[in-house]
């Protein structure tokens, strides 16, 4: 059983923080993980966050590829090389991903939202019925 593995780390400037697009294709299934450095890293520093961080990142997304296969011809290669240079450095599939992640984050913090609000008014109303017993209590 043979597993493809492939992973690249993009580093590039938002605009206001430089950010880490890491990008990882295992067997077939695409995820991706947003780093974010703050100040521009020095190559060492990115050579130490792959070297201890990155088994630890979480990659998020689980859409299967598509497999390309490899052109034969060099200069066929050449050109795509040339022309992977010259894209911007966020792919759409990465922003869709990072896109889906940030709608499942929201979605997981409303519904704990929810259940901490529903919580707090059952607590509530315990401690109103509790009293209104006490009230009522002989004395």
């Amino acid at each position: 059983m043979q597993i493809s593995v492939s992973s690249t780390l993009t580093v590039y400037h938002d605009g206001q923080f430089w950010v880490g697009l890491a990008e990882h294709v295992e067997d077939g299934r695409y995820g991706v993980a947003r780093i974010v450095f703050g100040a521009e890293p020095s190559d060492e520093e990115i050579l130490r966050f792959v070297v201890s961080k990155w088994a630890k990142l979480s990659f998020f997304g689980d859409d299967p590829t598509e497999a390309s296969k490899p052109a034969k011809n060099p200069k066929r290669r050449a050109r795509e090389a040339a022309k992977a240079l010259k894209r911007p450095a966020v792919s759409t599939k990465a922003q869709q991903a990072l896109a889906n992640q940030r709608e499942a984050m929201k979605r997981e913090s409303a519904h704990a939202r929810s259940q901490r609000r529903a919580e707090e008014e059952k607590a509530r109303f315990e401690q109103r019925e509790l009293k209104r017993k006490q009230k009522h209590r002989g004395h």
